[in-house]
């Protein structure tokens, strides 16, 4: 394998073609580390408001660091792992006691919700510290690449990484893997690489990686309760997404009125299809709460309440 010619390639392509995304014109670690959390198995289109909208609030660990989960879950709400939201709280606290955001790989690794991708990346753009990053997007190139499903992707990385200049290395690499070289779609006639691709030269880039099978899906059908009482919503915690509040289901005491509407959600396998309905009670449970219509915003309310509420009785 031709490294350097790779590199070489990649670097002039990326340099002409990469997207103008948010976190590309800073080198500030705090805000590259905000954007790679967000970025963990979320699509970059996604990401982008959340991105702006947690940075403007948050511009610095301390800020941060000073934060309440429900605050931080409130602005995180229908970015989905929600786990990635209170790790991110958990390493700021640790950011803003150590004065500073950590420069060196092993310190960066230590952080809570931060693994070997994450580290390497973060080093790499904000401190230029040559750490190859391994993700889908890598493994994918790297597979093709080799034209081999086995290949050491860690080992192809390494040796694709350009140590004079590792942050725009490892972002063109997955900059390929996440607009040229797709999974499905390949687009081998954009792509700057194709003469040093062996699954391109025996038309095996659609086979590799192997793709996973598909889990079976699983439709359900649930009903969300609507309760109003003088300008007030009965929320639940919610049983899907902890932390968060979600509007009720049929429960002892409950007594539905009307049919408001439906809507669909889809959580990995899982297809649901939702009943919203309006109700009467007498008392709720003591878990639940009663909370003001105007307030709802700043609660960390799960995606199911939100898309629930868009049916609330003007």
């Amino acid at each position: 394998m031709d490294f350097a010619a790779i590199r070489k390639r990649l670097a002039r392509w990326y340099e002409q073609n990469r997207r103008d995304l948010p976190w590309r014109r800073t080198r500030d670690p705090y805000a590259i580390w905000i954007s790679e959390i967000m970025l963990q198995q979320t699509r970059v289109a996604a990401v982008i408001p959340y991105y702006e909208r947690l940075l403007a609030r948050f511009p610095d660990a301390a800020s941060l660091a000073r934060a309440g989960e429900d605050e931080v879950l409130a602005l995180w709400s229908g970015l989905g792992y929600y786990s990635r939201a209170r790790n991110m709280l958990r390493a700021a606290k640790k950011i803003a006691s150590a004065g500073a955001f950590p420069s060196d790989y092993a310190s960066i690794r230590a952080l809570p919700g931060i693994g070997d991708y994450t580290a390497a990346a973060i080093a790499s753009i904000a401190f230029d510290l040559p750490y190859a990053v391994v993700d889908g997007n890598v493994r994918r190139v790297a597979a093709r690449i080799a034209n081999d499903a086995r290949v050491n992707v860690q080992a192809v990385a390494d040796g694709l990484l350009d140590r004079k200049n590792p942050g725009r290395s490892n972002q063109a690499l997955m900059e390929l893997g996440a607009v040229i070289c797709l999974p499905l779609d390949t687009r081998c006639s954009a792509c700057p690489i194709t003469v040093n691709c062996e699954a391109h030269k025996h038309g095996t880039q659609k086979d590799l990686p192997p793709r996973r099978p598909k889990a079976e899906t699983v439709r359900l059908k649930e009903i969300l309760l609507v309760i109003q009482r003088r300008g007030k919503i009965l929320l639940t915690p919610s049983a899907r997404v902890h932390g968060f509040w979600d509007l009720p289901q049929p429960f002892q005491g409950a007594r539905i009125h009307k049919r408001l509407g439906m809507f669909r959600h889809a959580i990995l396998n899982r297809q649901y299809s939702f009943e919203v309905c309006s109700a009467f009670i007498m008392e709720p449970a003591k878990t639940m709460r009663w909370c003001k219509v105007e307030d709802l915003h700043a609660l960390p309310l799960s995606t199911t309440a939100k898309k629930a509420l868009r049916f609330l009785p003007r």
